[in-house]
């Protein structure tokens, strides 16, 4: 054995393992067949102040895997044992009790063994003419410093995974070079990779981006723009993740950069959740609110906007357009005779009809009531607006299968041109209005033209006494 250091540097050791494990007692399991040595090891730690470590020690290797149920802090082991000798003594320990370190001691011939058991999950290895008053005790306290350290970092790996994983939205981080890096649980299912697949793999390939709209891919992606700005990147509007079998979900958040305690970058996370039920929800609330509920068509709120426009893109190309405002003669009638039930299926047939007279170019909506707008953009002769006034009244006019009855209905069309009648939406259905109440004059069933001193150019197909007919 070797002699003993220097008192003062026995009483830094002791010291240190004071300081370091901060334990009333530690408890060594020793495992030797070598007497000698195992009362040198009981010599040195028995001299240790306040009787920090007791010491327990076996000679066989059966022995020492019983005593591993009772409290054991650290094993210190000997490779060459009567029942089991090398690795396989080590690799019985780990399975017993992994969670205890282990310091395995060996003769200089045993070196090359001993490295071997510290890559094997051996937590060092210690020569036994350093089983001295100073090496071992320090040795001792290293390694179960270190299983120590390894255990809480594991556990703090695990309480961050499960606080990942637990979260609703999902968590995606790379490396500097923008390889994937990690995914929790709601990432795997939102982009259709495994944890493992998805490893070291371009972010591109496992977020593939894209704009809802045109379809195209981002032209940089989040994370990559994280790292380059240095700075928290939002995702564009609109953005849409193609998941690994090709389907799609809507997704938004933030991606950001990872400092190293330098301050360097050395990778991104991006936080992202799956906003296609909201989205569809928004975008149905956009389109109720811009829509009549009955018939679903645009209401007075779009259908002027559309009408805006369609100015805009006329004064641009030098275009005319034209806008019927139209009324169905005497429904009061039949609201009131049959019921609202029956008036409303009626308003739904007359809006189905009236879309199908017109090209997709067009618009036609729903002012309220019995009343209804049709816009006609780019025509270039107004003779375009009567003969589609003259369609509007031919579908109209035809009967109406409603609820068990057969429902005749007319209707008295006005209609007002860009730019002769108005400059404005509400300038051009204020003239189509006037026009129309002028063709309700004129004996309902008429189209008629706005005109400053109201000169008509109608057609009078003949009126329908008859609105309502037995089924």
């Amino acid at each position: 054995m070797a002699s003993k250091p220097a008192k003062s540097q026995k009483t830094n050791a002791s010291l240190s393992i004071g300081t370091a494990l901060r334990r009333k007692e530690i408890n060594v399991l020793l495992i030797t067949a070598d007497p000698d040595d195992a009362r040198a090891v009981e010599a040195v730690l028995a001299s240790e102040p306040d009787g920090l470590f007791r010491v327990q020690w076996l000679s066989h290797l059966s022995e020492g895997l019983q005593r591993l149920c009772g409290k054991m802090d650290v094993v210190l082991l000997d490779l060459r044992l009567p029942d089991v000798s090398g690795i396989g003594a080590l690799d019985s320990l780990l399975a017993a009790a992994p969670h205890i370190p282990i310091l395995v001691v060996g003769g200089k011939d045993d070196e090359d063994l001993a490295r071997q058991a510290v890559q094997q999950g051996a937590q060092d290895y210690l020569l036994k003419n350093h089983l001295d008053s100073y090496s071992l005790p320090r040795a001792l306290c290293n390694v179960i410093d270190r299983k120590t350290a390894e255990e809480a970092l594991f556990l703090e790996r695990e309480r961050a995974q499960v606080t990942l994983d637990s979260i609703g939205d999902a968590v995606l981080s790379t490396d500097s070079a923008g390889n994937v890096t990690y995914l929790n649980s709601v990432a795997e299912k939102m982009t259709g990779w495994s944890r493992e697949d998805a490893r070291g793999r371009p972010v591109g390939e496992v977020l593939r981006i894209v704009d809802s709209a045109t379809r195209e891919p981002s032209v940089h992606n989040p994370m990559v723009l994280a790292m380059q700005q240095n700075k928290a990147v939002g995702l564009a509007a609109n953005s849409v993740l193609i998941q690994r079998d090709g389907f799609e979900c809507a997704i938004e958040d933030t991606a950001a950069p990872i400092h190293s305690r330098d301050g360097g970058v050395i990778g991104a996370v991006m936080v992202f959740h799956d906003v296609s039920e909201s989205r569809a929800v928004a975008s149905k609330m956009a389109h109720l609110a811009q829509h009549d509920f009955l018939t679903d068509l645009p209401n007075p709120v779009l259908l002027n906007d559309r009408i805006t426009q369609a100015i805009a893109r006329a004064l641009r190309y030098d275009k005319q357009l034209a806008v019927l405002f139209i009324d169905l003669d005497h429904f009061k009638h039949i609201n009131d005779s049959l019921g609202h039930a029956t008036g409303d299926k009626l308003l739904q047939s007359v809006a189905l009809r009236l879309k199908g007279c017109v090209r997709n170019s067009d618009a036609v909506g729903r002012r309220g009531g019995d009343e209804f707008v049709v816009l006609l953009s780019e025509i270039t002769h107004a003779e375009h607006a009567a003969r589609i006034a003259g369609k509007i009244i031919t579908a109209v006019t035809a009967a109406h299968q409603v609820a068990g009855h057969e429902l005749l209905v007319t209707a008295s069309i006005g209609i007002s041109l860009y730019p002769l009648d108005g400059a404005d939406a509400e300038t051009l259905l204020k003239s189509a209005d006037a026009a129309m109440y002028q063709a309700k004059k004129n004996g309902r069933n008429h189209y008629c033209f706005f005109k400053q001193e109201m000169n008509l150019s109608s057609v009078a197909p003949g009126s329908v006494p008859n609105l309502v007919c037995p089924a």
